[in-house]
């Protein structure tokens, strides 16, 4: 018997950990998840989009749009920032970090203050904006190589059918 073929490639796994993670948002609007992964393949963090620990997510505004205070945006964190705050607790110089969505100008700025030297991203939705601008020019300036994720599928199925396993 030979090994299984189809699997799924490095990039595919932890990008699909990220989009689990992305999963554990409240955001109506707007879920994303990231993953961080060290230089062996191994995952030292991961966040979604969400407001700081303590902060009751019943108490705070999701709307979009409005007066700033009564929007979500002063109050949650990204998910690229959460995924370094919630690391392993270990040094990040040489991670990539694996998110659903390109990382704006304020995560820019921790990925590179971290030592993180790779973004793999899935979605670039608002390039051209000036926060991703600022972004790219921010991680091109600092040596932060950033790509799309290349895959060769486009979804996943998990089952929590004990039958399945």
């Amino acid at each position: 018997m030979s090994k299984r073929t189809g699997y799924i490639s490095w990039d595919e796994y932890f990008m699909g950990v990220a989009l689990l993670s992305a999963k554990r948002s409240k955001d109506p609007s707007t879920q994303v998840g990231a993953c961080i992964v060290n230089q062996k393949n191994k995952i030292v963090g991961a966040g979604y989009n969400g407001l700081p620990a303590g902060c009751n997510d019943d108490e705070f505004p999701w709307h979009k749009q409005g007066e700033f205070l009564e929007t979500k945006y002063p109050y949650v964190c990204h998910a690229e920032l959460n995924a370094i705050l919630n690391n392993i607790g270990m040094d990040l110089h040489g991670c990539r970090i694996y998110t659903a969505l390109f990382p704006c100008n304020e995560c820019a700025k921790a990925i590179i203050q971290s030592g993180i030297t790779e973004v793999i991203y899935l979605s670039d939705k608002y390039a051209g904006s000036d926060a991703s601008v600022a972004s790219k020019k921010m991680l091109e300036t600092a040596e932060v190589t950033y790509r799309k994720v290349i895959h060769s599928i486009n979804h996943i199925h998990l089952s929590f059918a004990e039958e399945n396993v």
